[in-house]
């Protein structure tokens, strides 16, 4: 098993989950097990989806079996009740990245012994006392340097930097308003645009039909490993609001433009709302994106003090041990054991 400071960790995943390549890039073990959603699945899907979660808890039992952990801890998602279930006798801490919890996390809440939040407004939706620890960063990516990430980037010009990025996966309607905009935009700022793998085609063909002083200031990637070297340069974002939002911008003071994912439980636009809210951020609805994105970065981009003043906004949030609160609380229950 992983051994870093004399601790063992076990990643347990969803069969086909996305999170294990990047698990396995970090060194750490994987092991998965069934598991399916139970709310707002039809009729039809529930019988194999209920069959799927009393799976996974008999895989997670044989787990616990095998590795005898001395403390679980789980960040959310279906794929965890399976195994707070088969573990529930167990020391267990919950973190909930987002603001608002969905129907998986407000479960697996009253199984855990501990809670740690990422930020004050979490609490009201627990029956618990919570640990408001931040959201954690990747040493990686608070690493980042802004004049050594400018380098690398292959920044130039004395206009502010406009970063654009969608998540993981990218995000279509936030790359079709770039691109819509894209010369406009380039007049504005350097653009670094993170577009995701499905829409980097087309990426590459607006770069490609651009004037040569364009290109110079569009800096194009379908995914970056290394995301704190965008995070380090930019003065304005534009992204969805999914929960590293709360943290990632917060710690580089990154002034944002949120697009709330629409087709999905509304945690997205509660997180977008509390940063609104600390004047960290404003938000353009997903429908009017085109029409809007570029006169809200206009805006923002031409009004330095605007800027400042959400930087510093933004900035107040940061909890840069987040980490460090959640492990010491991991050390703490694992030292209380008693099975």
């Amino acid at each position: 098993m992983f051994r870093n400071a004399n601790v063992e960790t076990l990643w347990v995943g969803g069969e086909d989950g996305m999170e294990a390549d990047l698990v396995r890039r970090a060194g750490l073990p994987y092991r998965s097990i069934p598991a399916a959603g139970v709310h707002g699945v039809g009729l039809r899907s529930l019988p194999g989806n209920l069959k799927q979660l009393a799976q996974g808890v008999l895989a997670s039992r044989r787990i616990l079996r095998n590795f005898r952990p001395d403390v679980l801890f789980f960040t959310g998602g279906y794929v965890a009740v399976p195994m707070a279930f088969a573990g529930r006798r167990y020391p267990t801490l919950l973190y909930v990245p987002d603001i608002e919890p969905g129907l998986a996390l407000k479960a697996l809440g009253t199984f855990a012994d501990r809670i740690t939040v990422t930020a004050p407004d979490s609490q009201r939706y627990f029956n618990k006392n919570v640990i408001v620890s931040g959201y954690p960063l990747r040493p990686d990516i608070s690493a980042w340097e802004r004049n050594k990430a400018r380098s690398i980037l292959g920044l130039s010009s004395r206009k502010p930097t406009l970063l654009v990025f969608g998540g993981s996966k990218g995000a279509r309607s936030l790359n079709q308003a770039v691109l819509a905009n894209l010369p406009a935009l380039l007049e504005l700022a350097e653009v670094v645009h993170i577009s995701g793998q499905l829409d980097w085609d087309e990426v590459e063909k607006a770069e490609a039909g651009l004037k040569s002083k364009q290109k110079k200031r569009y800096h194009t990637f379908p995914y970056l490993h290394e995301m704190g070297k965008a995070l380090a340069v930019a003065d304005l974002v534009v992204s969805r609001s999914g929960a590293s939002s709360l943290g990632e911008f917060p710690f580089f003071g990154i002034p944002a433009v949120l697009v709330p994912y629409p087709h999905a439980w509304r945690y997205q636009k509660v997180n977008a709302s509390y940063l609104a809210e600390k004047g960290a951020a404003v938000i353009l609805d997903d429908s009017r994106l085109q029409e809007e994105l570029l006169d809200t970065v206009k805006v923002l981009l031409e009004n330095p003090g605007k800027r400042k003043s959400m930087q510093a906004a933004m900035r107040s949030l940061s909890k840069p041990d987040a980490a460090r609160a959640i492990a010491s609380q991991l050390v703490e229950l694992a030292g209380e054991k008693s099975l």
